[in-house]
């Protein structure tokens, strides 16, 4: 969890310094890409603020009304972040970039701006402040990464495709989604602009701004899909899964297990239940016995399993 909250942290804070800088790009050079560039920002702040909210909001203790606790408070914040970051960001973005595209919106790339006295050529800003983005970025996303790699790593998956794919993580997931992302429009930002630069064509910095906003909106359904699936009680995967359900078959005492079901509600928290056939023999006080050894060995088995519940079949 304190992995998780560094790593939102670290992203707010380099997200709220770059659309700064951003805005004062756009300001001095009337740039479409950087105004993309500068909603994407803001947006990406106020999403970090919602991870925030989300992983407070899931610390809370449970209660008669939320018996299993607050954990998937952080699913539906990451989710609502994904709706932002399509709905602001990437709509915004695109919308400015079309309609630089048809009106054939001018940046003023070619001339010079003054600051503080000292005259230099316009574009020059907005390399520098790109190119201080992508260090900002850089900076969260490689906290991002590590906190994705160490999932990835204690769940022995193939991955950052599989741990996509399967983490219960949204929080990381979705601070790396929203870095890799940033990274990629800044890139995109940076070769229209110079483009422009180069060609004298304004095309170039108003597709970059239209590209830019594409981006936002692929990412953000790609994130909106994945934490659909943990808010609607995704279950282990299924390797993981049959690897409990072995543990539960080849128990001394068991002789079937009729049913067994796992759910998520919470990143890292899993709930086990199973119907289980006994050998007939044993007495009460033995399948007592047994079903606290199996919830035992099946937490044991799997740190993520932090409620089992075992019901006995005839």
């Amino acid at each position: 969890m304190a992995s998780s909250k560094s790593v939102v942290l670290a992203a707010m804070f380099a997200n709220a310094a770059i659309a700064v800088l951003k805005f004062g790009g756009f300001l001095l050079t009337g740039s479409p890409a950087m105004l993309s560039e500068t909603y994407h920002s803001i947006s990406d702040t106020g999403n970090q603020v919602f991870l925030l909210i989300g992983l407070r909001y899931g610390e809370r203790e449970r209660t008669r009304a939320h018996p299993f606790g607050y954990g998937k408070a952080q699913f539906f914040y990451s989710f609502l972040v994904s709706v932002l970051l399509f709905g602001i960001a990437g709509w915004e973005s695109a919308k400015h970039g079309y309609d630089a595209l048809i009106h054939h919106e001018t940046a003023a790339l070619a001339g010079t701006v003054t600051v503080f006295g000292y005259t230099f050529p316009a574009v020059w800003v907005n390399y520098a402040i790109l190119l201080g983005s992508i260090a900002f970025e850089g900076y969260a996303w490689r906290k991002a990464f590590f906190g994705m790699r160490a999932d990835i790593r204690r769940h022995s998956w193939g991955g950052f495709v599989e741990g996509f794919r399967k983490t219960s993580n949204v929080t990381t997931l979705t601070a790396l989604t929203e870095d890799t992302v940033a990274i990629s429009g800044l890139a995109l930002a940076l070769v229209g602009i110079t483009l422009s630069r180069i060609t004298g064509n304004e095309v170039f910095d108003a597709g970059a701004a239209l590209l830019i906003g594409l981006l936002l909106m692929g990412f953000a359904l790609a994130l909106a899909w994945e934490n659909q699936r943990l808010l609607l009680g995704e279950s282990l995967p299924a390797s993981e899964e049959r690897t409990l359900t072995n543990l539960v078959e080849n128990w001394r005492g068991v002789v079937d297990v009729v049913d067994f079901r796992t759910v998520y509600f919470g990143p890292d928290r899993i709930i086990v239940t199973a119907d289980v056939a006994f050998d007939p023999e044993l007495d009460t006080g033995e399948i007592d016995d047994t079903i606290t050894r199996i919830e035992r060995a099946l937490q044991r088995a799997n740190d993520s399993v932090r409620k089992v519940y075992i019901e006995p079949e005839a």
